[in-house]
């Protein structure tokens, strides 16, 4: 599992990559002293799972969150329990308070461990338009079409899929999904939705000077600032 840690203390981050290096499956390919430093280092390594601290210079640790594009699992290491509902609120992994014991950090990487496995060369596969893949929510069972598929919006460790008129979820990560998807046929919205060009309807502008994508089901998507750009490079002539 290949894993980055966000802590504005120097001694804090050598104390928790000590007691990583004791897990032979844990790779440590990036840390950061602070918010901004640390979502530069996730959006070019889309790392596994990250190390957060919540008290950083600048933004915090959930700020920092809600400017990623990437959402790697994440699980927080802080001081103060008070925040820890919270953490749960924004789908962490776990809530570790310092000074992390070894037993709280096994428990935690364990469950990193059944949500990150290694998958088969099979299901790293690139898929193209014409691709088929299954899906089964309770009773219900399809076989998609991935030119079927509208939509794949980001539900915590879930990812949930909008095609016809079925809104099915399945336990990927939207991350995961994004690896083994067609470039260019399908552009990240936004750190939560994933869209299929073809499906794009009108694009707005809203009043606070954010772009808004109509699909052709009706749902509006709007795009963060970053992607906004990418979307107007992306789709000009």
């Amino acid at each position: 599992m290949r894993a980055i840690i966000v802590e504005d203390s120097r001694l804090a981050r050598v104390e928790l990559k000590e007691q990583l290096s004791k897990f032979t499956d844990i790779e440590i390919i990036g840390e950061a002293e602070n918010a901004e430093i640390g979502i530069e280092l996730i959006e070019q390594n889309q790392p596994d799972l990250l190390f957060l601290d919540i008290h950083l210079p600048g933004l915090d640790g959930f700020s920092m969150l809600e400017k990623l594009n990437f959402i790697p699992h994440v699980i927080f290491t802080t001081a103060f329990d008070e925040y820890a509902v919270k953490s749960f609120e924004v789908n962490a992994l776990d809530y570790l308070l310092k000074p992390i014991t070894n037993d709280r950090l096994k428990g935690a990487i364990e469950k990193a461990r059944q949500l990150i496995k290694p998958s088969d060369d099979k299901g790293n596969e690139a898929l193209d338009a014409n691709s088929r893949f299954f899906v089964k929510e309770k009773e219900q069972c399809w076989l998609v079409e991935l030119q079927q598929v509208q939509l794949f919006e980001s539900i915590g460790n879930y990812t949930r899929l909008y095609f016809e008129q079925h809104k099915p979820m399945i336990y990927k990560s939207l991350s995961q999904i994004e690896l083994r998807l067609p470039t260019g046929r399908f552009f990240r919205a936004n750190r939560t939705e994933l869209i299929n060009i073809q499906y794009v309807n009108n694009v707005e502008m809203a009043l606070n000077g954010q772009l808004l994508i109509s699909l052709k089901n009706g749902k509006i998507i709007e795009l963060s600032r970053r992607q906004a750009t990418e979307f107007k490079k992306q789709m000009s002539l």
